[in-house]
């Protein structure tokens, strides 16, 4: 597969990877925030894949919202995307020492569970398939 940064593909490859980093089980070695750090960045590369694939730049930027706001009109923008948002402050504040609390397993958990909806929702975007809708939660599933 394709390592360029013109390829959605690639985007795609990077974002499953560290979606993958980010499930790993944690050995006491490894920090929540480090793994927190994984979920934001399959998220972030998850938005970057579909804006490569509309062949929109984007700057070199961690702000997931930022990315967002890239997005054509046309693409949806489900609340699961939205609230991805938040998993920005994983890939700044949390990444050092002595910036803020340790991340509790709850905030992984979720941090996990966006990335995973990220991650689908860009691959349903590139495919040209309308992200599903769970009606339970009133949000997208992956």
């Amino acid at each position: 597969m394709s390592r360029d940064a013109d390829s959605a593909a690639a985007w795609l490859q990077y974002a499953r990877s560290d979606l993958a980093l980010a499930r790993e089980p944690r050995s006491g070695d490894v920090l929540r925030e480090a793994l927190a750090f994984h979920a934001q960045q399959a998220a972030e590369r998850s938005v970057k894949a579909v804006l490569v694939h509309f062949g929109i730049p984007f700057p070199k930027t961690h702000s997931i919202e930022r990315l967002v706001d890239l997005l054509p009109p046309t693409v949806p923008r489900p609340p699961d995307l939205l609230a991805a948002a938040q998993l920005t402050a994983y890939a700044t504040v949390f990444r050092y020492p002595g910036q803020k609390e340790a991340v509790t397993a709850a905030q992984l958990g979720e941090a996990v569970r966006l990335a995973e909806w990220a991650y689908a929702w860009a691959e349903q975007c590139i495919a040209g398939e309308a992200p599903a809708h769970d009606e339970r939660s009133g949000t997208g599933t992956s």
